[in-house]
């Protein structure tokens, strides 16, 4: 163990100790019950933040420093991708072009998912693959950057895939500072850093994340659990496409296994109705439910499941052509439901693996007629479609259930038993968004991104995952939440100052000997972990950012459980009549600074004139304080007016999110 791992693991107990502590004396002893309607939520907002704080020092127990990697085989085959939708054909080429000069031997691609006849033609000119997709996607969903990467899958071959943004100039010494991690077979994917060159010192929109592009990371990479960002990355093609295939028949089987419930439930539904004397129809019907037993037990033994679901298809046809000839118009009403069934199919996602619980069930409970039922039985198991006709492709190995691909797809990588590194080298340079407008659209894509793969695939309930990877990707998530703890942060002070709402119990000497020594202790482990890197950028942006937290949880709340569109920003292509100072996109913040500035005065009336405790006011004027520094950093976003110098080609908006390569 190294002397500053040794550090680092002190500091993370010092920080646990004296915060549990603290946020178990704080819910024992301190809430005010009086005034619960803010005590509660500022306890919560506190444990939240301890929660936050333990995930971060978990990470940080582990961190891992790798160090040169081995030297790759000269005899391995890449193909490097370059993704891009509708960015100025000279950044793509830009970018091309250094891909193309990468020193280890490689094939160089783009993947135009706009479909541009000059793009194509200028890569053609300067020897460059080019793809775009394939006639199957026509009126198929596209899923955006995932799509286009999948399409580029099957049409490529090298063992290894670079994967680069449009914008991401990649080094020439890039594959050979990544490839030899491959030489572990169990090994998918190495990530190394993001950095843009486009970004002032002062970093005002906070593009740069040096903490996450370094101890996060490696953090996460000490529990194999270091993840896949997007682009600037070195993903082993089997990995993929394994993942694709269990996928696919993981997806199948789920179909299947739902129809054969559902058919055991009419089937015995229908027999109930049977009489005495319909002996040969009952006879029938137990053939079927012995059947569907059979299947779900072949299933369950591993057996091939075409072959299981096609016996069992043929086994119900036959028993279906014996009870043909019985009453039809009894079975009418029964024939029209089967047709609602089968129409659920139509529609994109709508296949039995996928469909809503609720219409199965409906389902169950009818009341059934024996032919009505066989009819049922057959039409539930032939609409569990293998083909994947809702698809432009079957295989899907990059993750399409979120707006960003590249988490969801690292964390089934992992769940598989597969292993990644996080190489901690810039190797790749690229362009930052440059305008407010464009920073939030990305930021809320991101967090978006992100909660819709917690709501879809929690990683604490993922199986394969190990205890220390779910905690890790966890961490991402909650991170994302903090939205809704900022709310309280700004209120609870402003209420005291302003109106002598006390959250607390008291200002008590118990009060402060518990909280001062965990922020002091937790801001020196940041300082320990940074190592020299500025993280105050990003501690501003987490606090500042908070209407933009809170949005991306709700609208992807709103796509996951209410089928919704998720309603991100537009980002704008000119800049408006005031110079492009967007003070409209900052209303929250704006509000939220003008309230704490108006405590500030009316506090210090209030304790000039004897109305408030000395104490207590000086220690919400020091809050809000920290929160206007805080805040601080969004005014000067919004007064941020590009870099002195331009990185990017006449015309283009860096770091614009898109469907094809966003």
């Amino acid at each position: 163990m190294t002397r500053r791992l040794l550090l680092i693991r002190l500091v993370v107990l010092a920080t646990a100790l004296l915060g549990v502590n603290y946020v178990v004396w704080r819910w024992l002893v301190s809430v005010n019950w009086d005034a619960w309607w803010i005590a509660v939520p500022l306890v919560l907002a506190e444990t939240y933040s301890l929660v936050d704080s333990l995930l971060f020092g978990l990470a940080m127990w582990r961190i891992k420093e790798r160090g040169d990697p081995a030297t790759a085989p000269p005899d391995w085959t890449v193909d490097v991708f370059i993704t891009t939708y509708n960015e100025p054909v000279e950044l793509v080429m830009r970018t091309a072009r250094a891909a193309r000069d990468i020193r280890y031997p490689h094939d160089t691609w783009i993947l135009d998912d706009g479909d541009r006849a000059e793009l194509r033609a200028a890569a053609e000119a300067e020897g460059i693959g080019w793809i775009t997709r394939s006639a199957e996607w026509q009126d198929m969903p596209r899923h955006a950057k995932a799509g286009n990467l999948n399409n580029a899958l099957l049409a490529t071959e090298g063992e290894f895939l670079l994967i680069l943004d449009a914008d991401q100039v990649p080094h020439p010494e890039i594959l050979d500072r990544t490839l030899g991690y491959f030489a572990d077979e169990q090994m998918a994917l190495v990530q190394t850093p993001q950095w843009f060159e486009n970004v002032p010192d002062d970093d005002p929109l906070g593009s740069q994340a040096p903490l996450f592009y370094g101890p996060i990371q490696q953090g996460k990479d000490g529990w194999n659990a270091a993840f896949f960002c997007g682009s600037n990355a070195v993903i082993r093609r089997e990995a993929l496409m394994q993942l694709g295939v269990s996928r696919y028949v993981g997806e199948v089987e789920v179909g299947v296994h739902r129809a054969l419930r559902t058919a055991g439930s009419v089937v015995r539904s229908a027999r109930r109705r049977l009489t005495p004397d319909e002996l040969e129809v009952r006879r029938a019907l137990d053939e079927i439910l012995h059947d569907i037993g059979r299947a779900r037990r072949e299933l369950a033994r591993g057996a091939p499941l075409f072959d299981v679901t096609y016996r069992f298809q043929r086994r119900v046809a036959d028993i279906r052509r014996r009870l043909i000839a019985a009453d039809l118009e009894t079975v009418q009403s029964d024939l029209t439901a089967i047709a609602e069934l089968e129409g659920l199919t139509e529609g994109p996602g709508d296949d039995l693996a996928t469909v809503d619980l609720s219409v199965l069930d409906q389902l169950s409970d009818r009341e059934w007629s024996p032919l009505g039922a066989v009819e049922t039985v057959q039409a539930l198991v032939d609409s569990v479609d293998v083909h994947r006709g809702d698809e432009a492709q079957p295989i899907m190995p990059l993750a399409t259930i979120s707006v960003t691909e590249d988490m969801a797809t690292c964390m089934r990588l992992h769940a598989l038993g597969w292993h990644t590194a996080y190489h901690d080298e810039v190797l790749a340079h690229g362009l930052a968004p440059e305008d407010l407008p464009t920073m939030l659209t990305q930021r809320l894509r991101w967090a978006q991104g992100t909660v819709q793969v917690m709501f879809r695939e929690n990683p604490l309930v993922q199986r394969g995952l190990s205890l220390g990877q779910r905690l890790m990707y966890f961490a991402t998530m909650w991170s994302y939440l903090s939205g809704f703890a900022a709310v309280v942060y700004i209120a609870a002070p402003v209420l005291y100052l302003t109106l002598g709402v006390l959250p607390v119990r008291a200002w008590s000497l118990d009060f402060f000997i518990r909280l001062v020594p965990f922020l002091l202790v937790n801001q020196l482990l940041f300082w320990v972990v940074a190592a020299g890197r500025p993280t105050w950028r990003g501690q501003q942006y987490s606090l500042a950012l908070f209407p933009v937290w809170i949005k991306a949880f709700t609208s992807a709340f709103g796509n996951v459980f209410l089928r919704r569109e998720l309603d991100f920003a537009v980002t704008p292509k000119t800049r408006g009549a005031d110079g492009g100072r967007r003070w409209d996109l900052v209303r929250p913040q704006l509000v939220a600074i003008a309230l704490l500035a108006t405590a500030v005065l009316v506090g210090v009336v209030r304790a000039g004139t004897g109305h408030a405790p000395v104490l207590g006011v000086g220690f919400n004027l020091l809050w809000v304080a920290f929160d206007l520094a805080v805040f601080w950093v969004i005014i000067k976003a919004v007064r941020y007016r590009g870099p002195a110098t331009d990185h990017s080609p006449a015309g283009a908006r860096p770091g614009e999110p898109h469907e094809g390569a966003a």
